[in-house]
């Protein structure tokens, strides 16, 4: 065995797997560029700290569940007649997850609010948090489904290890009364130690129609706005424009 597979073969040792297959590379780059021993070192560890952080990003993206590839990058905001770049952007320092804080976005379909919850949690995903998505639907499915097992506790205690719950589309279908009770559960469970992120074509005064009880909606809109940043979108749909222009 030469020196540089030895050699190699002690950095796997230590868990530095990533310095250990580039090595050779790496040790070219630093002879052509004669670095010094000082700056070589750190360019061993800042390419063991880049090829980690990128694998666990890739890892968080995968387990959110995101439905599509969306980027605040590629919002359009000149469609928005009611939101800015700057209103958005001042929440990527992310003091809202720390806070355990809520994100509502509401208004007509097609206007971009699922485009902003995907492209806000893969942010905070860049930044080291956790998060899940979840449309409104399935979500309130795998919540009856759990509760008809008898394992709605497991399943909430599941849902709360993400540092923020993306649920899309709420309130586009009325809700039968274990769905309430499910959801209040799971609401009631993030208020205060965990964010929510949610969208939703309805404003919070006709809540008590796909809840079928005002006597439910209201305390979980009370939950929900408590400690949250609401946000209403207005302008042409989206969608529509896309496809008329096609």
């Amino acid at each position: 065995m030469g020196q540089l597979e030895l050699t190699a073969g002690r950095y796997r040792s230590l868990r530095l797997g990533a310095i250990a297959g580039d090595l050779t590379a790496l040790l070219a780059q630093a002879e052509a560029n004669e670095v010094s021993y000082l700056a070589f070192a750190d360019t061993l560890v800042e390419h063991e700290r880049q090829t980690r952080e990128a694998k666990r990003i890739d890892l968080y993206r995968r387990q959110a569940g995101f439905p599509s590839d969306k980027r605040l990058e590629g919002f359009d905001y000149r469609h928005q007649t009611t939101i800015t770049k700057r209103q958005i952007n001042a929440l990527l320092d992310f003091a809202f997850l720390d806070n355990r804080e809520n994100l509502v976005f509401i208004g007509p379909p097609g206007v971009g609010k699922t485009h902003l919850s995907i492209s806000i949690g893969q942010k905070a995903i860049e930044a080291g948090y956790r998060v899940l998505f979840r449309n409104a639907l399935d979500l309130v499915e795998e919540l009856e489904l759990a509760e008809m097992k008898g394992e709605l506790k497991k399943t909430l205690h599941k849902l709360a290890k993400v540092d923020a719950l993306v649920i899309d589309e709420l309130g586009y279908l009325p809700m039968s009364r274990q769905a309430r009770y499910a959801l209040f559960q799971l609401i009631n469970r993030f208020y205060e130690h965990r964010s929510l992120i949610i969208t939703t074509n309805k404003d919070f005064t006709s809540w008590g129609e796909f809840f079928h009880d005002d006597n439910v909606a209201v305390p979980i809109v009370d939950r929900i706005i408590h400690h949250s940043h609401l946000y209403l979108l207005g302008g042409e749909s989206y969608r529509l424009k896309q496809k008329t222009l096609s």
